[in-house]
């Protein structure tokens, strides 16, 4: 390493990069500063500093947020990378500490957070209470962006086909129901297509949920179309539209037994024929074995035990 490129590593600072992340992803440099717990004035000051180390403009400001100049764009790259690299140290070096503790960054869908991780994640965290974790819910294809943009740790999601470069482990199998108000005409029936449905309104979820967009792609198999009278954000809510007359919709089944006793004591549901219906959940992340450890201790709590990791499909 030369003296020019000892003293810009020196004067690089770890922090200001990892706030520059944060602003980036958030595009604001308010929302950054709510998320890191920092003063905003304080991110901005990191940000300028940062600039006045390079030489160059790194973002745009303006009153909706920031947008990356061509130069914050090749920053945004190394810094993912270096930050990465620190991880995967920390990974490796926190293994010759004593115990395990830590906190790990977990993203999930709905369909994984309703139907399985409370009781999986409260078994992990009796037996390492020393280790916490953070959950979001996001849609799959947020999670897997994320995943890979590193500000998550581990997903736990529908894989979208075409998604490069991630490692993914199995996690559980869930069947997706048609759910119906008990006096609907299909009440009676014990299982039907999916094509059947599209006679009635539904009542949908989000248009890029894993869930949409299968029920979106079987419509269009048919050149037909998903009256779709209303969008939810969350189960439960769907439930109590379909409850109201409001439509039918599709849901995960062990979701909609466990809120029977409640809000779906009214519905029926109903299997559905189509092989989209019966899906996989899936553990992903950048590289396992890299992950430090009380992120391997929950893969390893997670994911189906006679499985290996597998890079997603190309």
């Amino acid at each position: 390493m030369t003296t020019s490129e000892r003293s810009f590593a020196r004067r690089i600072d770890l922090t200001s990069l990892q706030l520059f992340v944060a602003v980036c992803e958030l595009g604001s440099i308010g929302r950054a500063a709510e998320r890191e717990f920092i003063a905003a004035s304080a991110i901005s000051k990191r940000l300028s500093d940062l600039e006045a180390t390079l030489g160059t403009p790194l973002l745009y400001r303006h009153a909706r947020g920031v947008d990356l100049t061509p130069a914050g764009e090749s920053l945004l790259h190394h810094a993912r990378s270096v930050l990465y690299s620190l991880e995967k140290m920390q990974g490796e070096l926190s293994e010759y500490a004593d115990g395990v503790r830590g906190h790990v960054r977990v993203h999930a869908n709905i369909s994984a957070i309703v139907q399985f991780l409370p009781e999986d994640l409260g078994a992990f965290t009796r037996e390492h209470d020393a280790i916490k974790i953070d959950l979001e819910e996001h849609l799959s294809s947020e999670i897997v962006r994320a995943v890979h943009e590193g500000a998550a740790d581990l997903g736990v999601c529908h894989v979208p086909e075409g998604t490069t470069e991630l490692q993914s482990l199995p996690y559980r199998h869930d069947a997706l129901v048609l759910i119906v108000p008990a006096r609907h005409a299909l009440a009676k029936r014990q299982a039907i297509d999916f094509a059947e449905s599209l006679e009635f309104d539904h009542v949908g979820l989000h248009t890029n949920s894993s869930i949409y967009v299968a029920m979106h792609q079987a419509a269009l198999a048919e050149n037909r179309s998903i009256k779709l009278r209303i969008h939810v954000t969350g189960l439960d809510a769907m439930c109590r539209m379909i409850d109201n007359g409001l439509g039918i919709g599709v849901m995960p089944l062990r979701a909609f037994e466990l809120m029977q006793g409640g809000i779906g004591r009214g519905l029926r549901c109903i299997a559905l024929n189509d092989a989209w219906a019966r899906r996989e959940i899936r553990l992903v992340a950048r590289d396992f074995s890299s992950l430090p450890v009380a992120a391997r201790l929950l893969v390893k709590h997670l994911h189906t035990p006679s499985a290996t990791a597998e890079p997603l499909a190309a």
